[in-house]
This record gives C-alpha cells, structure tokens and sequence, in this order.
C-alpha cells in the first residue's frame, strides 16, 4: 500500500505545490489593475420630448440601454483594434521583461482574433447593483501601461456616447428639415399656379368672394394642419400610439368638411364666372400651403432648439488610476489552494483506491 499512496501523494500533493511555489513565488508577474468610474449623463428621461424620442429609436435613451451600449463597444474588437493602433495595448502583453507564461503569444498563436480573447480577461466593464456608475478595470504587468490602457478606453467610450448622441439629434434635425423643404415646395407650386392663373384670367382682387364661406374653411384648414402634425409626430415617433387611428379618422372627416364647404361656397355664388371660382380654388390652396409652410418651421425650429438642450455626454467620476502595487497574483492564497485541492484529490485517489483493493481481495 505505501508502494501505491507514495507516488499517488507525489503526483497529487508534492510535484503541484512544488510547481506552485516556484511560479506564484519567484515566476509569475506582478498584475496592477487601473480603475476608472463613469456614468452617462442623458437627457431628462421624464420628458416626451422629440429627442428623447429619437435617443430611444436609437437604443440610447435610458440609462441602461447607454451603459449597455457601452459596455457592448468596450468589449468589442473594434474598441481594441482603435485603441491598439500605435501597438501600445499589444507591447503590454508581449514584452520580452513578461515571464514567458505570461506572455501573449507563448503558448499559442498571435492573431487578432487570440489576442482578442486574451484581452478579454485583462478588461472588465462593471455596472454597480442599482447605480449607473460603470467601473472599468484594466489589469497589466505595468502600473503605466495600465493606466494609459484605461485612458484610452475611457477616452474610447465618450467618443461613442458624443456620437450616438449626436447622431440622434442629426436624425431629428433632419426630419424636421425635410417637412419644412416639402411644405416650401407646396407652397411655392401653389403660389406659381395663383400667379399664372392671374395672368391669364384677369382677377387680381377675391373681394367679392364669400367672407363667411373661406372663413369657415380657414378654421377647418387650422384644425386640419393641427391634426396633421400631430399625427404626422406620432407616427414618425411613437407608430403604436392609440391615438394615431382616431387622429386619420379626424384628418379624414376634416378633408370632407373642407370639400363640403368649398362646393356650397362655389355652388352659392352661381353668379360668377368659372374663372372667379377657380381662382378662389387657387388663393385657399396657397393659404393653405403657407400655413403648413409655417407649422414645417416652427417644427424645424423647436427640434433645434432641443437638440442644443439636450445631450447626452459621458462624465468621468474618477480618472484612471496609476496602481502603486500589485493586487495580483495572489501568491499565498494560491499556493495554499493548490495544495488543498491536491491533498483532495490524494485522499479521494487514495479511497477509491483501497476500495478497488478490497473489493478485489
């Protein structure tokens, strides 16, 4: 039996915390570990207005969805492959002063996609339970090199937020913009057509028209741009709004009582020319299109003016640290562990042994 336990102690116990005595106390290299905290500030999320609308379609409105985002990036290759563009992230790794186990490269290959998953284990993004502080840590062999690892990915990580978020508001802007170039165009083609049709008909002056008649239309045409811009909002922001049905319902009903008012007002004033009447039908169709020229306006410059009130940014609550020793390795610890778990598995090696042994004998 000593024969059978001897060697068994000497593979389990003795050869593992020899090998760990000698790598985790003369061998493995120091670990330091840089840590940096930040938060992204949003705009304010109890407000419904348009650009936290367009944050939220971009996946960038909340607080969780902005750290997800940027934990996502910083955890990305592209994130390493940007901040590793002078080489500076790969020389950390792989300097000849790394003790070779430690080294990148020593016991396998050396493409982008391994050092990948090696820098994988020294970058670690945190969110803090019921906070929006994010911690990231960066460890290294170096105390510098993992400062200015840190750095970069923080530096990294606001360039994301700036973009997203400016993104955001360009997306809105642009919106905006291109209602306010369609009403401009409506009104510009209606305002050629009443010209045109001045000129070859004569009337310069709708004097005689029916005031009680166009005012009625002018009011319904105020409701009906109302209704169109708000339905226009809704379904350009919120498409599962409830109130998007009732709104083309209006819309509808609105149009048809516009169309109602412009035949009694033509069909009343049987006495005038087709001319007069056409011409009437020209001057609404250029109030109209101004009105919506203007309503397109005042849309372009509240989105504006929202986008300048309102950004996203990324604050740095601590800058990267410069450790001033090394928190790993855990050499005792280590040591200590290796020979607890080798001294488990000799005493269950050494039973299963004398349980083969005796059921044998």
């Amino acid at each position: 039996m000593k024969k059978l336990v001897s060697p068994l102690a000497l593979v389990t116990v003795v050869i593992p915390t020899l090998v760990a005595l000698v790598y985790f106390g003369l061998l493995a290299e120091d670990v330091y570990i840089s840590e940096s905290r930040v938060v992204v500030r949003n705009p304010d999320t109890k407000s419904a207005s348009a650009l936290n609308i367009a944050l939220d379609q971009t996946g960038f409105g909340t607080a969780n969805e902005s750290n997800a985002a940027v934990v996502s990036y910083l955890q990305s290759r592209q994130a390493i492959a940007e901040g590793n563009e002078d080489g500076l992230i790969t020389q950390a790794y792989t300097g000849d002063d790394v003790f070779w186990f430690d080294r990148f490269g020593s016991l396998g290959g050396t493409s982008a996609e391994e050092f990948y998953d090696y820098f994988a284990d020294k970058l670690t993004v945190t969110e803090g339970a019921g906070s929006e502080v994010m911690t990231i840590s960066v460890r290294a062999f170096d105390p510098e090199e993992a400062q200015e690892i840190n750095r970069r990915m923080v530096r990294q990580a606001e360039t994301l937020v700036n973009s997203l978020s400016t993104r955001a508001q360009s997306d809105l802007i642009e919106v905006a913009q291109g209602e306010v170039d369609e009403a401009a165009d409506a009104a510009r083609l209606a305002a050629l057509e009443l010209a045109g049709f001045r000129d070859t008909s004569g009337i310069v002056d709708p004097a005689q028209q029916s005031e009680a008649g166009l005012q009625m239309i002018s009011k319904l045409q105020d409701e009906l741009i109302a209704a169109q811009t708000r339905l226009r909002q809704l379904q350009t922001y919120t498409p599962q709004a409830s109130q998007i049905p009732f709104l083309q319902v209006q819309v509808s009903e609105l149009q048809s009582e516009i169309a109602r008012e412009r035949s009694a007002l033509t069909g009343s004033r049987s006495s005038l020319s087709a001319s007069m009447a056409k011409y009437q039908e020209l001057q609404i169709n250029v109030e109209f299109a101004e009105k919506q020229l203007a309503a397109a306006r005042a849309g372009l410059q509240e989105a504006r003016a929202e986008a300048r009130r309102q950004q996203a940014y990324l604050e740095l609550i601590s800058a990267p640290s410069l450790p001033d020793y090394a928190v790993e390795p855990r050499r005792i610890r280590s040591i200590f562990a290796t020979l607890a778990l080798g001294l488990l598995a000799w005493g269950v090696l050494t039973m299963l042994l004398i349980g083969v042994r005796e059921h044998r004998d």
